[in-house]
């Protein structure tokens, strides 16, 4: 098992759900966390429980990877050791909507788009030089079966997914000979805020899809997140679905 003690970890979407729970995953690996969220007061909240045990290492910093110059920004204020990042966790992004594609909103698409894709890809853009330069890092992408599968109108945000799984593939290829590792982890259904945020805060709405089932919990996921980051570094776990045992695909969920 590859220890993490000292690694410094940058995790997007810090403040909730997976991105949460692997806040608290790393941070028991004894490893030294950059959280990144938009909503301040949560991570204050979070960075101060994560500190209760002496010696924890924690940074946090808003940061909304849809704009690249907010992303430049914050990078730019990193400063030694702090820059040397050894392990990205791009896990920021949100569902909208679910509606049929001609029935969409663009402010849906954009929202969906902005964040999940070009999120991502601004703040792999930012941080994955210094690890080439430095011969070592780790990128680990949350994805999702629905990169694996559309379900009805899950159309754009499932584009988003596949896309997330075409650029972890794609930067394996572009990594390769680097020493650097590329993980995909994709969830099937996962109960966080995901089902809250789609639905715009509809609670009634959200509780209905988790209803008759055991889903996963965000603690799950990001179980499965530290498996691939304590491997030796002579192994590169590529991709791993992680799935409810009631979930047998996109579309077929064992209710009771």
């Amino acid at each position: 098992m590859y220890s993490l003690k000292g690694k410094i970890v940058f995790i997007t979407g810090a403040s909730s759900g997976i991105g949460r729970s692997c806040s608290r995953a790393f941070a028991a690996q004894d490893a030294r966390l950059i959280l990144a969220a938009r909503r301040l007061d949560r991570l204050e909240e979070l960075a101060a429980e994560l500190k209760l045990k002496p010696g924890r290492d924690v940074l946090f910093l808003t940061l909304d990877v849809r704009s690249q110059a907010a992303v430049g920004q914050a990078m730019n204020m990193l400063s030694s050791p702090w820059d040397s990042i050894d392990i990205l966790v791009n896990n920021a992004g949100l569902s909208r909507g679910l509606d049929k594609l001609h029935e969409g909103k663009i402010e849906d698409w954009e929202e969906m788009i902005d964040a999940n894709v070009k999120g991502l890809l601004y703040v792999s853009r930012a941080v994955i030089p210094g690890m080439v330069k430095r011969g070592r890092g780790h990128i680990i992408n949350i994805g999702s079966i629905a990169g694996h599968e559309v379900y009805p109108n899950g159309n754009v945000y499932c584009a988003t997914k596949f896309a997330v799984r075409a650029l972890s593939k794609g930067l394996r290829l572009d990594l390769s000979g680097t020493g650097l590792r590329v993980t995909s982890v994709d969830p099937g259904m996962v109960e966080t805020e995901f089902s809250l945020v789609r639905f715009r805060g509809d609670k009634e709405r959200a509780a209905k899809v988790y209803q008759g089932l055991t889903p996963l919990s965000p603690d799950d996921i990001a179980d499965a997140i530290i498996y691939c980051a304590t491997r030796p570094p002579h192994v590169n776990v590529s991709e791993i679905i992680v799935m409810p045992t009631d979930q047998a695909s996109t579309t077929l969920v064992h209710r009771k």
